[in-house]
């Protein structure tokens, strides 16, 4: 069956009239039409069925010769019309100026018989203007990663892009992955991606950054339209100050919830620049995450920020609202008031900056609200009071000082005795037994105090754990089971791949027969490259 493009993006906003490949800095233009390079042999490793349901995709047809050399780059399917998108970005808290779609070239909007849009985009098929150096390509064990974890993400509960499908290019791509001088020959592979919209918050910052605000305002505008339309009254213009402030305090309500589920299931983006914070509150870019194993706040998976670790876990909230902030700066000057572009006896409805303001503002109240909800079903409490979160803050602090498995100790948690406070339920996820020995006392008390709040609550133990057991998952993608299926797949073994995209389609179940998948790291992962450490090439 056909599918039904509706290619808006490339359709209403104005694009690069330079077709050629060549890298070069790209002014007046949200994109760039180019074209992916073919592959020599392209093999489809793996792929959801459930977005491919989304899409309307038949799985026979997915296997087809035509589909599987469509999601490598070989060949455009009717309809498809590639580009790669222009947009800027803050890396590392430092603006970067152009960057733009590197390794991404989105094929083309799809809408379904649901009327839902859904862009599909191949990551790793080739170079785009905005390549700069590199050649427009990934590696196997990085599209594994970012394969699994969309859709684990998904499962989870958390705001994210999507993956349709994992081809393997029949070529080497050689990779530096620690950029310690030892570049290796690897698999390349490809993934589509898949979403209602890739716009990140560097599509906004580019033009701003160049005082264009002609085509800021086409953005801001086509945003509105297509992707927050609900926000559109009868007679509305997204080009009205009070529809364009409550569009970015929708930005900041969503990234909130982003963020928050993030902190909820211990899961670090590792990587939170600019450009890959999406406009709509997906998690989106997955290069170096990880997930949290033994309880520690100032992790980070990612080898390039191990010195500053400006992005680790218990900072992630807080950098988002910053990334909030350097988006507000870009908008300001388009969103009310003389300064944009309309005359001073025009008075708006609503200043721009204090708008720009109740965003932010909506961003902190949001993610307050969340982080209470989050911790009362955590600890499986009826509501979060006051003091609840004291007994959550000095439980993290226990969890840290005795190495405690975060996933492992919230699950275990929802079998905890009222009756009896032991410190059994510690046991399996201890990495460091000593560590616990000496905090027996600190934790015995802790667990009395939790004993007594249950208590306070007088809830069924049942109707408890259920509320726990749809919070804390049983299964996340742990980067040492990640790099297992790639260590299987690179020796040519891909099974691995989709056994472990079906555990983690329940995360919340118990699966009998997969324990195996729901164990704290083992030691051998504690160091090892792909386990612990990774970098933006992983």
């Amino acid at each position: 069956m056909a599918l039904r493009f509706d290619n808006a993006f490339v359709r209403e906003l104005p694009g690069d009239p330079d077709r050629s490949p060549r890298r070069r800095q790209v002014a007046g233009a949200l994109f760039s039409r180019v074209q992916p390079t073919p592959v020599a042999d392209p093999r489809l490793l793996a792929f959801s069925s459930e977005v491919a349901a989304l899409l309307g995709i038949e799985e026979a047809e997915l296997r087809s010769p035509a589909w599987i050399g469509a999601l490598a780059g070989n060949d455009i399917l009717p309809g498809m019309e590639p580009y790669a998108a222009n947009y800027g970005g803050h890396q590392f808290g430092n603006w970067a100026g152009q960057l733009g779609d590197g390794r991404a070239i989105t094929l083309g909007e799809v809408v379904n018989d649901a009327g839902q849009r859904w862009e599909m985009q191949l990551k790793g098929a080739g170079p785009t203007p905005y390549s700069r150096s590199a050649d427009g390509r990934a590696v196997l064990r990085s599209s594994v990663r970012e394969f699994l974890c969309s859709e684990a993400m998904h499962h989870l509960g958390v705001p994210s892009t999507r993956a349709l499908s994992l081809v393997l290019t029949g070529e080497q791509v050689v990779r530096d992955m620690f950029y310690d001088g030892n570049p290796e020959a690897e698999p390349g592979a490809v993934v589509c991606r898949v979403a209602p919209s890739f716009i990140r918050f560097g599509n906004f910052e580019l033009p701003a950054s160049r005082g264009d605000h002609t085509l800021l305002n086409s953005l801001i505008d086509f945003t509105i339209r297509r992707d927050f339309p609900d926000l559109l009254q009868q007679g509305d213009s997204p080009q009205e100050p009070r529809v364009r402030a409550e569009w970015f305090a929708q930005v900041c309500e969503r990234t909130a919830l982003m963020v928050a589920h993030w902190m909820r299931v211990g899961f670090v983006h590792g990587v939170m620049n600019t450009d890959n914070m999406s406009i709509l509150g997906l998690t989106i870019d997955y290069g170096p995450y990880g997930w949290v194993d033994n309880y520690d706040p100032d992790w980070t998976p990612n080898t390039t920020d191990a010195q500053g670790r400006r992005y680790r876990f218990a900072q992630q909230p807080a950098i988002a609202h910053w990334n909030l902030s350097r988006l507000a700066g870009a908008l300001l000057p388009v969103m009310g008031g003389p300064s944009a572009n309309r005359p001073a006896s025009d008075a708006p409805a609503a200043d721009g900056e204090e708008a720009l303001h109740a965003g932010l503002k909506r961003f902190a109240e949001t993610y307050g609200r969340l982080h209470r909800v989050h911790t009362a079903a955590k600890l499986g409490l009826a509501e979060c009071r006051e003091d609840d979160i004291s007994l959550m803050r000095d439980l993290q602090s226990l969890l840290h000082t005795g190495e405690i498995d975060m996933t492992l100790f919230f699950r275990n948690l929802a079998q905890f005795d009222v009756a009896a406070p032991t410190q059994a339920l510690l046991a399996d996820s201890a990495y460091d037994p000593a560590k616990l020995q000496a905090a027996a006392q600190p934790w015995q008390a802790w667990l009395q105090r939790y004993a007594a709040r249950l208590a306070e609550d007088a809830r069924p133990a049942e109707q408890r754990r259920a509320q726990m057991n749809a919070a804390n998952p049983r299964y996340v993608l742990r980067n040492y089971l990640a790099q297992q299926a790639i260590d299987r797949a690179a020796e040519g073994d891909f099974a691995a791949i989709s056994e472990l995209l079906e555990v983690l389609r329940r995360p919340y179940r118990d699966q009998p027969g997969r324990e195996a998948f729901a164990q704290r790291r083992p030691d051998w992962a504690r160091h090892r490259a792909g386990c612990s450490m990774l970098s933006c090439s992983s």
